[in-house]
């Protein structure tokens, strides 16, 4: 498309040894009898907004060489859309194959276990549909999952030579690699033309980010009002129906308003770019936008209502040579960092790095930085990122967050067994919630005929996600059968 533009059991028993009900602690756990009496949580203090941040950068990284490409004739590979799904980084991108008709851009797909691959060979999911919008032309992918349904929206043009031809389209699967067109195969984004100018490229690059029911959809429209001169500039649209048929608001100069067409005038840029891509950021409720600069893929903050930027922006250096495509969960947010969710957040991108024989971008490289000093957390739901990590206790045993609620256990070494993760400080808005389960040293433990395994609290049943939590915990284990294990009423946190 042409681009007017910058460039089993027994093994589970093994594991318990000779288990009995000793109660000696694990080194460096604290001793004595558990807090029995509940402590009233503390009310979460008023926050403060975040204006103008300066983050601090860390772990710099990048890919030895190229991570995915086409195959054969494909000759240049640009705009990849990166997900995290089901242990896999799954990527999407744009390019040409030879295998694919008809004649134009194509979307590949490729899997890895790393965003350094290696990646499995590449195959076209997508290509143009012979006749409407997309007739020749399908790029820009942009992905999320909404419950078991993956939505691609996706760039579709119907020629080469076009005068502000390029529109916005979508499509739907179950798996994420047979699509089918929706939207009954027509256009839901084109271009305003507000203003005719020079590059002549149209509607599209979009980014799509699913967030509170609503999908909101980052784009490029060359026409639009609020562009630069060269055509720069990005709208944003949001809407409950991932076709955009109805519920359509607009982001403008007053926060999004409803509007009756997704062709409305485009009064407000969120940033001066092309071929941007986002994701939120739940820790610290805020929107990153990767775009390229001179710097390299620059990373600009927004909070959720556009209203000021929590942050200053940071950059991810190196080379590049087409728009980034940033590492997402499938819901198009930013991955919980293990290391202090709290407070850091990954900032990974796979961008084109050179032009090829045929001039057009290619040689997907991925580059990656830590951004620090988020301050997040701060209210219930930035706080959900704490789901599963264990923290320090304020009576020196550990808890672990649990859906808003803290699970305390007496031996830390059990806590972080039972946890995803460690932190070495605990965040204060953890003390607002409550202690819904205590875990004494010791409890009996149960392990069902499949190597579930559970404890026993108050005659009910605590389901740990491994044996070796009741290892850890001194307890002593029996094994029940299935009718056993399925009567026992369920501890829920």
């Amino acid at each position: 498309m042409p681009r007017n533009r910058p460039l089993a059991l027994f093994a589970a028993l093994a594991l318990l040894g000779a288990v009995t009900a000793c109660t000696t602690e694990a080194a460096g756990d604290p001793a004595g009898k558990p807090v029995t009496e509940q402590v009233a949580p503390e009310k979460a203090q008023p926050v403060k907004p975040r204006d103008g941040l300066k983050l601090t950068v860390e772990n710099g990284r990048q890919s030895p060489g190229t991570v995915i490409a086409g195959t054969g004739d494909a000759v240049y590979n640009y705009a990849p859309a990166v997900m995290l799904d089901g242990g896999k980084v799954r990527a999407w991108w744009c390019s040409q194959m030879g295998i694919a008709q008809p004649n134009g851009d194509d979307i590949l797909y490729s899997e890895g276990q790393s965003a350094d691959g290696p990646f499995t060979a590449a195959h076209p999911v997508l290509s143009g549909s012979g006749s409407s919008f997309d007739a020749m032309h399908t790029c820009d992918p942009s992905l999320v999952k909404i419950g078991d349904t993956y939505y691609l929206y996706y760039t579709g043009a119907s020629r080469d030579n076009h005068a502000n031809g390029s529109s916005v389209g979508v499509a739907t699967s179950k798996d994420g690699l047979n699509w089918t067109r929706a939207n009954g195969g027509q256009t839901i984004l084109g271009p305003s033309n507000d203003v005719i100018r020079e590059n002549t490229y149209g509607a599209g690059q979009q980014s799509a980010v699913y967030l509170d029911g609503w999908v909101y959809l980052l784009f490029t429209d060359t026409t639009g009002y609020a562009a630069a001169t060269n055509g720069a500039g990005q709208y944003v649209l949001r809407s409950k129906d991932p076709l955009f048929g109805k519920g359509v608001e607009a982001l403008g100069p007053q926060g999004f308003k409803p509007v009756t067409s997704t062709k409305t005038p485009r009064t407000r840029s969120v940033v001066e770019a092309f071929s941007a891509d986002w994701m939120w950021i739940e820790a610290a409720s805020a929107f990153a936008i990767a775009h390229s600069t001179d710097q390299g893929t620059t990373i600009t903050f927004w909070n959720k209502e556009f209203t000021r930027h929590p942050y200053e922006p940071v950059a991810i250096p190196g080379v590049w040579r087409e728009g980034p495509g940033l590492v997402r969960t499938p819901q198009g947010h930013a991955p919980i960092h293990n290391g202090g969710p709290c407070d850091k957040v990954a900032l990974d991108v796979l961008r084109a790095t050179v032009n090829g024989g045929s001039g057009a971008p290619t040689n997907i490289t991925h580059f990656g930085i830590d951004a620090l000093g988020l301050n997040g957390c701060a209210t219930p739901d930035e706080a959900k990122v704490l789901n599963g990590f264990s923290v320090p206790s304020p009576e020196r045993t550990a808890d672990v967050v649990v859906d808003g609620k803290v699970v305390r256990f007496e031996r830390g070494s059990v806590a972080a067994k039972f946890a995803r993760g460690v932190l070495a400080w605990r965040p204060q808005i953890v003390d607002s919630f409550p202690v819904s389960v205590r875990v004494p040293a010791g409890v009996p433990a149960v392990v069902g005929p499949d190597g579930s395994a559970g404890l026993i609290l108050n005659n009910k049943l605590f389901v740990v996600p491994a044996i070796e939590v009741a290892t850890l915990n001194s307890s002593e284990v029996t094994i029940v059968s299935q009718e056993q294990w399925d009567k026992y009423e369920r501890l829920t946190q």
